[in-house]
């Protein structure tokens, strides 16, 4: 089924989440409308992408089935008190970070349908990974089509929203751990000889590559692990390095310190 949707807010992922929905023909640009308050940007999302734009959210809410609220978390309490008199029922959809969904049901009510997204930085490339949860007041078909439109820009799943802060801590916050290791990795290329040019090439496509054999098999990391290490080889010798330094202790207690964050910045 498809529905009209405003954006409130025209940044990346904003962007992103159009770009993916045009390209993979879930919406057409005319069904997409946004409001973006900066004129270079809303000229920009125009032009690019042959939307409708304006200034104000006043002008948007009358006109679209579905408001995906794309704005900073800090601003989000005074956008939601200038959509709680002009909200017409529709369902809402949220790409804040931390917020949970006791805070828009503060300004919309409890019967508002809801929808929180966490997506990440590969929303960009059309490569994101996304969790949805919804309140009470959503239908599956609603839900069905949230998640149409983030699965156009990656992949998506559902879970409940107490879960919501361990994805902020694994995927939200995982594109950061993933770039610190392909720049030590670069790192020791450079250290071990190679120009930065080659050790970057090398890194970026190392660390693909391996992602893509993951991706869409039951094969557990560790056995390909294993196919890969030969006793008293190179790769045995610098995966004891690793485990002597505490490797995957170290991310596993990275994504606990994100997730555990998550949970105070939303006063859980």
């Amino acid at each position: 089924m498809t529905r009209s949707i405003g954006f409130i807010g025209g940044g990346q992922m904003a962007e992103a989440l159009i770009k993916g929905l045009i390209q993979a023909q879930t919406l057409t640009a005319g069904h997409i409308k946004v409001a973006e308050p900066i004129d270079q940007r809303r000229h920009y999302l125009k032009t690019t992408y042959g939307l409708k734009t304006v200034s104000g959210l006043e002008a948007l809410i009358g006109e679209v089935e579905v408001v995906v609220l794309a704005v900073k978390p800090q601003v989000m309490g005074s956008v939601l008190s200038h959509l709680m008199d002009r909200h017409k029922g529709q369902l809402v959809i949220t790409i804040a970070a931390g917020l949970p969904i006791s805070f828009y049901q503060g300004y919309l009510g409890d019967t508002c349908p809801i929808i929180r997204v966490m997506p990440n930085m590969g929303a960009l490339i059309q490569q994101g990974a996304s969790a949805l949860c919804r309140n009470q007041s959503v239908s599956d078909a609603d839900l069905a089509f949230a998640e149409s439109l983030f699965t156009a820009v990656g992949s998506a799943v559902i879970v409940e929203e107490k879960l919501m802060d361990a994805v902020t801590g694994l995927s939200g916050s995982g594109p950061a751990y993933v770039f610190s290791f392909i720049e030590a990795l670069i790192e020791a290329g450079v250290k071990t000889g190679l120009s930065r040019a080659v050790a970057r090439e090398l890194s970026v496509q190392t660390v693909l590559g391996a992602a893509l054999c993951l991706k869409g098999s039951d094969t557990h990391p560790a056995l390909l692990k294993d196919q890969v290490t030969s006793p008293g080889g190179t790769t045995a010798s610098g995966l004891y390095q690793l485990e002597a330094g505490g490797f995957k202790a170290t991310v596993m207690e990275a994504v606990e310190s994100a997730c555990n964050r998550s949970r105070e910045l939303g006063g859980n």
